[in-house]
């Protein structure tokens, strides 16, 4: 089997990048073991314009929220499912100095950061003693509906191995790989943290952390936001669902869910919602960080057959839309790939790892 590129991965970078290649016309193959717990499938899906404690703008918010708005609700379309949706954010405010912080923030006009007008609007549903503030707009990339519809879609197509790839099994030509029986002139890996074992991309600065979450039923609560108090509520696709967490470990022993996690986490739903709420699930995943919150895009400065697209850490829903066609043009028409975000801002250290 002959085909332009093979794909490692398909969580939201490598679906990305299969859709706009399919898009292009160009013939591709993507290899995914179908992991339940992969960091894609069990991300809340936010797509959020400030960051951080201090509610900074995140990195290109003003190309990055309307690329990908545009984009999930044309791949909506186009699988005939509800992508993406516009729910704003409420921040209850844990504390007064994290509510003067929000409130400095909208005194200096940031275009994202809003005070809220009904303070006690929530009273009945939550507990909180410092107030609310509001982030917009904000919205959900439905994973759990994209993700899976994607497949699909990929499966008809003939365009998909679902098995595990081992790269053992991957010889590099000048000018092509070879993977089995399959031949293609480029390899991109969209597989997260398994390129941080890749040999050629494992000189990167990846910065991998746990997360763990829990589902939970809660009838009644609003789906119109999300909410936040030093954890985030985000509605999920099935009514009364709610996506709870999520931790960020930079250390830890193993991978899986914690007992730890969920006591703590029920603890404090228990301390801040005044409805009934039921714990359905509890999950882990390792997010594929970078030391710098700059994802890795591109081709390896000495083997052109082999890519990546790769290390969007928290921000995976709205930078891989954009990234993912960045790289696309770049393997098409050559067209620059943003700097801060090109692999070959490391190519000294790639070099030298394999000379």
């Amino acid at each position: 089997m002959q085909v332009d590129y093979l794909i490692i991965g398909q969580g939201i970078s490598g679906t990305w990048l299969s859709y706009y290649l399919k898009k292009e016309k160009k013939t591709f193959l993507v290899i995914d073991n179908n992991f339940a717990h992969a960091p894609s499938r069990i991300a809340a899906g936010i797509i959020n314009p400030v960051t951080g404690r201090r509610h900074v703008t995140v990195w290109m918010a003003e190309e990055i929220l309307p690329f990908a708005r545009e984009a999930y609700s044309q791949l909506g379309h186009e699988l005939n499912i509800t992508a993406i949706s516009h729910k704003n954010l409420l921040d209850f405010f844990p504390s007064p100095q994290m509510r003067q912080s929000f409130l400095q923030r909208v005194e200096e006009n940031s275009p994202y950061v809003h005070s809220y007008p009904e303070q006690n609007h929530f009273n009945p549903l939550f507990n909180y003693d410092f107030g609310c503030g509001e982030i917009r707009p904000v919205y959900i990339a439905h994973l759990e509906t994209i993700l899976p519809a994607w497949r699909q879609q990929l499966k008809e197509d003939n365009l998909l191995l679902e098995e595990e790839f081992y790269i053992s099994r991957l010889h590099l030509e000048k000018d092509r790989v070879q993977y089995g029986d399959i031949t293609a002139r480029q390899i991109i890996f969209c597989d997260g943290n398994n390129s941080a074992g890749n040999p050629w991309f494992r000189a990167l600065p990846f910065a991998p952390n746990k997360g763990e979450l829990l589902i939970a039923e809660i009838p009644g609560l609003p789906a119109q936001h999300i909410y936040k108090k030093g954890m985030m509520l985000v509605p999920l696709a099935t009514p009364d669902l709610w996506w709870v967490g999520s931790s960020y470990e930079w250390e830890f022993d193993n991978t899986g869910p914690t007992t730890a996690f969920r006591q703590k986490t029920e603890s404090l739903l228990k301390q801040w919602l005044k409805i009934p709420c039921t714990i359905t699930e509890h999950l882990s995943g390792i997010r594929p960080a970078t030391l710098e919150r700059r994802p890795f895009v591109g081709i390896h400065p000495l083997y052109p057959a082999i890519g990546i697209l790769s290390g969007m850490g928290t921000k995976g829903c709205s930078l891989a839309p954009y990234f993912a066609r960045q790289l696309a043009e770049h393997l098409l028409y050559n067209i620059p790939i943003n700097p801060d975000a090109d692999v070959n801002r490391f190519s000294r250290i790639l070099s030298r790892n394999l000379s």
